[in-house]
């Protein structure tokens, strides 16, 4: 996990992928210290501090959301090779899998279950154990995921209540791990998903991709990119989904197999005819995203809590007494 918000002077949490990189003006969300851009070509992109790394922050405790960009469920190597050769030889060809074969730590993490009506009876694989190994169609990856970020959004906003109504000393560390789980659930929310067909002087190519602006202007910026390595280019819009910022990262786990770089672009696939049906199919599955009033009022930025973030020391963060409202928006 890396720090991917910083503030602005005026208290707005602003995304890595928002800023150029090197020395920013924007400051860490937890103890105020000035950010760095490190957009690299090896690791994640994510803001480092120009200081000493606060506790938060070197300890990995801010918030992420679920499923997003990590889909091993947190396995240990062992026990995620072990879930994969089991997808392989039983989960791929539905037969049932032998009580003696299964690791307790599959279970427990709800991976597998047990199937009785199976003969002879044993485990199969749950839909949260279809994801590690790239198995979950789109559509049901969105049912799985949906509760857990919703669900977790309720953990952080208790929290935050807790800690106000008790006056305990980690009051604003908790409000800033609410406002960054919430700013990058409506990131997410923000964003449409496309998919395009693209025609080149060399074959066809797919790309997956999100947007927040509209789906047309993203398309000439890809026709600029593509220019540069191609001497024609011609794209279709497949489709597009508004809402689901979500998708992207499983659809590049879910068909990492058939991924083409092109110098420094990596959303491209290389699909054979009847591969590409199969995947804009698993696209077109997905259920249209239906906002709840939760989610409506994050992209409204109709906060639950309101802040008086000047109660900060710019210099050192240390905490003061905060003025923190209840507003029922939702």
């Amino acid at each position: 996990m890396w720090l991917k918000y910083g503030l602005d002077k005026d208290g707005t949490l602003v995304s890595i992928d928002d800023v150029s990189k090197g020395k920013t003006l924007l400051k860490c969300p937890y103890c105020r210290s000035g950010l760095t851009a490190k957009k690299g070509k090896i690791k994640e992109h994510h803001f480092a501090h120009n200081q000493e790394t606060c506790r938060p922050v070197a300890n990995r405790e801010f918030p992420v959301l679920p499923l997003y960009d990590n889909f091993n469920i947190h396995l240990s190597s062992k026990n995620l090779e072990q879930l994969k050769l089991l997808w392989k030889e039983y989960g791929s060809k539905n037969y049932p899998i032998e009580y003696q074969l299964v690791s307790p730590n599959l279970i427990k993490t709800g991976l597998l279950k047990k199937n009785v009506y199976t003969v002879p009876p044993g485990y199969e694989f749950t839909n949260l154990g279809k994801i590690p190994v790239k198995a979950l169609d789109l559509m049901y990856f969105n049912e799985v995921q949906e509760p857990l970020l919703l669900k977790k959004l309720l953990k952080l906003e208790l929290a935050v209540e807790h800690a106000l109504y008790k006056d305990t000393p980690d009051l604003l560390h908790r409000m800033t791990d609410f406002n960054l789980y919430r700013a990058q659930l409506k990131r997410v929310l923000s964003c449409t998903l496309y998919f395009l067909e693209i025609q080149t002087s060399q074959g066809i190519l797919y790309k997956i991709g999100i947007t927040q602006r509209s789906v047309g202007e993203r398309v000439a910026e890809v026709k600029t990119d593509l220019l540069a390595h191609y001497q024609t280019v011609a794209i279709k819009v497949l489709g597009s989904w508004a809402h689901r910022g979500n998708i992207e990262l499983y659809f590049k786990h879910r068909y990492q197999d058939f991924n083409y770089r092109i110098g420094n672009l990596t959303e491209y696939y290389k699909f054979n005819t009847e591969d590409a049906k199969i995947v804009l199919h698993d696209l077109q599955k997905m259920k249209p995203k239906v906002l709840s009033c939760v989610e409506m009022g994050i992209l409204e930025d109709k906060f639950n809590f309101a802040l008086d973030t000047s109660l900060w020391n710019s210099r050192d963060g240390d905490r003061l007494t905060p003025t923190i409202t209840k507003i029922n928006t939702y």
